[in-house]
């Protein structure tokens, strides 16, 4: 019997990588001439949100253009960063936060399910928690279904973990 092949899609966010972008955001907003005496900064705490703090929605733009650029540079996809609204926060300042995006949530799951079954490709996706298995007994139908995917424009990042 032939061998079955494998892989996962998930949607990952390295906190490690997410610590050393907002690390160099800081010192960046710290040095720049435009953030003179501003009450920017940028915190993250335990449950994955990304919270800025800035004197107005204008500097604020700018802390999250200076994030958006760390992020790119550390290989962080965009689509992991879910903004919330600006808020009035103390002392005349204005607050934002993140949410980081991990798992495929259920409705995300089925949307990929389904392009890989209309893809007619020769493989099974079974939903996992908020991962997808894939299967196939040949691993170029593996690799066409990565390639399937990559050419969507999801809202959202997808890895490929666990070749087998």
């Amino acid at each position: 019997m032939a061998k079955e092949h494998s892989f996962d899609i998930v949607s990952e966010v390295n906190m490690q990588e997410v610590d050393n972008a907002i690390q160099q955001a800081v010192k960046e907003i710290k040095t720049r001439y435009d953030f003179k005496g501003s009450k920017s900064s940028i915190e993250r705490t335990n449950d994955g949100q990304i919270t800025l703090i800035s004197d107005d929605e204008y500097k604020l733009e700018s802390v999250i253009d200076v994030l958006k650029g760390k992020f790119i540079k550390r290989g962080l996809s965009q689509k992991s960063m879910d903004f919330g609204k600006i808020e009035k926060a103390s002392g005349g300042t204005v607050r934002q936060v993140i949410t980081l995006v991990s798992g495929i949530s259920a409705d995300r799951s089925k949307v990929i399910t389904k392009l890989i079954r209309d893809s007619k490709i020769k493989v099974k996706a079974q939903i996992q928690n908020e991962q997808i298995r894939v299967t196939g007994k040949n691993i170029d139908d593996l690799q066409q279904v990565i390639q399937l995917i990559k050419e969507q424009d999801l809202e959202f990042p997808v890895q490929y973990i666990n070749m087998r």
